[in-house]
């Protein structure tokens, strides 16, 4: 039996499944009626983006598995990687 995260990247061949990895850093912030979540882990330079419509535990500090894909944001004039996280769950 394939779990959801199987089912998901077998579906959409741009998402990457990465499970038990440890959150450095978790910040929130409010953008229009959404909470904003960036995510810093472990072994990683890029952060990851996930937006809820309510305030979420911090994950600083926890092991979490993740469905998500790669994507480009502009921030002052300049293009910078990020990970767009579609399915997120403490491990």
């Amino acid at each position: 039996m394939k779990t959801a995260a199987e089912k998901l990247t077998e579906k959409h061949q741009k998402l990457v499944h990465t499970e038990a990895i440890k959150v450095l850093s978790h910040v929130q912030r409010e953008q229009d009626e959404w909470i904003i979540n960036t995510l810093m882990l472990e072994g990683v330079d890029v952060p990851f983006k996930y937006k809820r419509k309510q305030q979420y535990k911090s994950l600083a500090g926890q092991r979490i598995n993740i469905t998500y894909y790669p994507a480009t944001e502009t921030v002052a004039g300049f293009e910078i990687e990020i990970m767009n996280i579609v399915r997120i769950r403490t491990s």
